[in-house]
């Protein structure tokens, strides 16, 4: 289990949520490393890992900077989007119900939320990253869902096995 990159570096920075969304620089400088960050936990866990996060930080970059194009047009990116599409991935959508606040992030407006989904899809789409979508608030029904999948894949030693993430 990869634990949320999005926290540690926000605490790294010692800067309150509030202050990134006053002064762009820093908010530039939060998402560049937590794209970087997430890239690096995924491939240090090798070849099995969950990660409630992967590349969906870049959707609030777009929502809240000036430097998405500059990280989607990146050779890092491309060859990240490749090695996930490789991987079985749960995208796990979001439902209103289940929106609270957490202390750390930004309060959960449900229209914001939509947007950020939508953009997630739509890069899962554009980069061909196959993807099984769950839209269940009942955790025993993703668990289901996720275990089903699994078992579906090869026995290791079958095939290479590959990693996978859930959103």
């Amino acid at each position: 289990m990869i634990s949320e990159v999005a926290r540690a570096v926000l605490a790294e920075l010692e800067a309150p949520l509030e202050k990134l969304r006053t002064d762009p620089a820093l908010v530039e400088k939060y998402q560049r490393l937590i794209f970087e960050r997430q890239v690096e936990a995924e491939k240090k866990a090798g070849e099995d890992f969950v990660s409630d996060r992967a590349f969906d930080n870049l959707a609030y970059a777009a929502e809240h900077t000036t430097i998405v194009s500059e990280l989607l047009d990146s050779a890092r990116f491309r060859d990240y989007m490749k090695w996930v599409s490789e991987g079985v991935i749960f995208f796990i959508r979001p439902s209103r119900q289940l929106l609270k606040e957490d202390g750390t992030r930004e309060s959960p407006y449900w229209e914001s939320v939509v947007r950020i989904d939508g953009m997630v899809k739509l890069m899962l789409e554009q980069y061909r990253v196959p993807y099984m979508p769950i839209n269940s608030v009942s955790m025993q029904e993703r668990m289901r869902v996720v275990d089903y999948v699994l078992s579906l894949r090869p026995k290791r030693g079958a095939l290479e096995a590959t990693p996978y993430s859930t959103r």
